[in-house]
């Protein structure tokens, strides 16, 4: 751009912009693509996560706090972002239960969102599931719907709304313009990016805000009965064409304005707009309405949030515990995925841990253990990433309406595994004890448990964590895919650690799988004073030639067992950690 002349360091895409919206009236933000509708939308509600913002903004006469202006404002985004696998009534149930204040009572909860309902026409659709969006679940116009609802339950004042009638047909959009209209006269201040408005869905606008390429205004004010005050403004301007019988003034008024006519007639519309009668009774509209009405107070919140961080967590834990018992392709076919695999390797390495003449016995047994973990664990890792995927964009829509922080998300994602990981772990341990034929005893059985339910939490909190700090799952799942392999090189099985250079023996501790095989063959054999009948090491006992050639000791199974612990919140505090602080969303 410098290249073509421009000499500024910043590129301004609103300019000056001036206006008011009041309570009860529906006013459209209008423009051709790249005026800057969705960016002066994203400057007043407060979504902006980058560039610089001058000006101000007032609400009901105070100086705007995005704290505070969260709690009392909703946001329909033009994409419909929503839980998949959570119903419509669950949906506003979760959305009321964490946005109305805490004082509000279950009952009262209930009623609202059953009016709600009734106003945005969703109670045909009470207990249908959300789906994704294009694959299954609602139809583009019954999300845009939910979309309006999940923000209305908030019971908001001032609503802003990106786009609510894109990508649909007549029918839809009019269907979802009466709901807007709807809000609208329940006295709320609305606010409308819309696009190519039918005559009948811009009659139901009071007022226009149209903006030109450049992020300059060139008329706010008025529309009136059939857009009469907006077609007198215009045909009033010297050369503009007049507005034929039955046409569109929505159509009409975009392509009288553009840069081309602009040209053509040689003038400036913001300029003419600047010297009009219309600005400067806006100037005092503005005026008045920036001054606090005598007596009122500036609305002040105790608390950042409505709910407290314990009612915080008891609802997304709820939200996580649909989402996930409702989500058979990933969680029932993991557990089908994992009875398969511990089926195969009971019967491939059948009753291989009853063995302990040689040196090769014990190998086997270990690289039973061995496969089992890359394979089952890799599989979590993988396989969780598009679910917590899915979630995150979900998750920045609701922290930006200011419904929860980051803590209590990330908590109730974590947690919601446990008890699904406890189930696979318990189903692989019990198939697999008993068909290789470990030794019997209540202490070792438990250690096989403990170090198999472990080590499928730390590989699926590492899955969880290289989502969150990636901007994608894609990203993520070449990130995982690089460890996957280095994790598998330093196991200890492919390579001891005796074995391995000196200067690469740190990794080995570093490396939770490493840790993971010590754990599972120590709590086995590390304690076995049989000598070996066979092979190269006959007379060792097993102790000693797991402690000569693995470098295993029976004793260090205390601070193994910290450390597998330790990889487990380590990655799921790196989780927690990331989704608080980053944000990939740009705005």
């Amino acid at each position: 751009m410098k290249e073509q002349g421009i000499t500024e360091d910043r590129l301004v895409l609103l300019k000056g912009v001036s206006g008011a919206f009041r309570p009860g009236v529906l006013t459209a933000l209008m423009g051709v693509s790249g005026a800057g509708k969705t960016t002066l939308m994203d400057v007043l509600a407060g979504r902006k996560t980058g560039g610089y913002i001058d000006g101000n903004i007032t609400i009901s006469g105070f100086p705007k706090k995005q704290e505070t202006f969260a709690r009392v404002s909703g946001y329909c985004e033009q994409n419909d972002i929503h839980s998949p696998h959570v119903t419509v009534y669950e949906s506003l149930l979760y959305s009321a239960w964490l946005r109305l204040p805490a004082e509000a009572k279950a009952e009262t909860r209930k009623m609202f969102i059953e009016e709600v309902m009734e106003l945005v026409e969703l109670n045909p659709l009470r207990q249908a599931i959300v789906g994704l969006p294009g694959v299954n679940g609602l139809s583009t116009e019954q999300r845009k719907r939910l979309t309006i609802a999940v923000e209305l339950v908030a019971n908001p004042s001032i609503i802003f709304m990106d786009e609510p009638t894109s990508g649909l047909d007549a029918r839809a959009a009019a269907i979802v313009m009466r709901t807007v209209r709807n809000t609208v006269d329940t006295g709320r201040t609305v606010i409308c990016t819309i696009h190519q408005p039918s005559i009948d869905i811009f009659e139901a606008f009071d007022e226009l805000f149209l903006m030109k390429r450049g992020g300059q205004e060139i008329y706010v004010g008025p529309l009136g009965h059939h857009s009469k005050h907006l077609i007198k403004y215009f045909e009033g301007i010297q050369g503009v064409s007049k507005i034929k019988d039955g046409y569109n003034p929505a159509t009409w008024m975009l392509e009288v304005t553009t840069t081309a006519q602009e040209l053509a007639l040689g003038v400036d519309f913001t300029d003419i707009y600047k010297n009009s009668d219309l600005y400067r009774r806006n100037k005092v509209l503005i005026e008045d309405l920036s001054k606090p009405t005598p007596g009122s107070k500036e609305l002040h919140f105790p608390t950042l949030y409505s709910q407290s961080f314990l009612t915080q967590c008891v609802a997304c834990l709820w939200k996580q515990h649909w989402s996930y018992w409702r989500n058979p392709p990933y969680t029932a076919v993991r557990f089908l995925f994992t009875t398969v695999i511990a089926l195969m390797f009971g019967t491939m390495f059948w009753d291989l841990g009853s063995k302990m003449n040689s040196g090769q016995d014990l190998t086997n047994a270990m690289g039973s253990m061995y496969t089992a973990v890359l394979l089952l664990g890799v599989q979590n890792s993988s396989s969780v990433q598009p679910v917590v995927a899915v979630e995150r964009t979900v998750f920045y829509r609701e922290r930006a309406a200011g419904m929860y922080s980051a803590m209590p998300y990330a908590i109730s994602q974590v947690i919601i595994e446990m008890p699904y990981i406890f189930i696979q772990a318990a189903t692989y341990g019990l198939i697999v004890y008993a068909m290789i034929g470990f030794e019997w005893t209540a202490a070792k059985f438990f250690w096989y448990l403990f170090f198999m339910y472990f080590t499928l939490l730390y590989f699926t909190f590492y899955g969880m964590m290289a989502v969150a700090v990636t901007p994608n799952y894609h990203i993520a799942s070449i990130v995982s895919a690089a460890f996957y392999g280095i994790w598998n090189l330093f196991s200890g099985f492919i390579i001891p650690r005796p074995s391995m250079p000196v200067w690469w023996q740190w990794y080995y501790w570093a490396c939770p799988v490493a840790w993971t095989l010590y754990g599972l063959f120590v709590s086995q054999f590390g304690d076995i004073k049989t000598p070996l009948e066979d092979g190269d090491f006959v007379g060792q006992s097993v102790e000693q030639y797991l402690r000569s050639r693995y470098g295993f000791r029976h004793d260090f199974l205390g601070v193994v067992v910290a450390v597998i612990l330790g990889f487990a919140v380590l990655f799921a505090s790196i989780f927690t950690v990331s989704i608080k602080l980053f944000n990939f969303q740009r705005r």
